[in-house]
């Protein structure tokens, strides 16, 4: 699976970012399915994820996932005066 991930961002590493921007960052919405025999396919990858809380697992996932993104972009170069 993470050979999948890395793949598909490796065949379009030169279109992310062209002004090599510091301080940026994209969230990529992977969408897969997961067939009878447990295969996992890739079904498409979204620039612009959806981020509605449609349903009570995205209510308890979406939160999560948004603060461990903040956790691994913005808190590295914004450290809490706190810690």
């Amino acid at each position: 699976m993470k050979y999948i991930i890395m793949k598909t961002i490796d065949s379009v590493k030169q279109k992310l970012d062209p002004n090599k921007r510091n301080g940026c960052f994209e969230l990529f919405g992977y969408d897969f399915m997961v067939d009878n025999d447990y295969t996992t396919w890739l079904i498409e990858v979204n620039t612009n994820p959806c981020l509605d809380e449609s349903s009570s697992i995205l209510r308890r996932l979406l939160p999560r996932m948004i603060d461990d993104l903040f956790k691994l972009t913005v808190d590295r170069d914004f450290k809490s005066p706190l810690i």
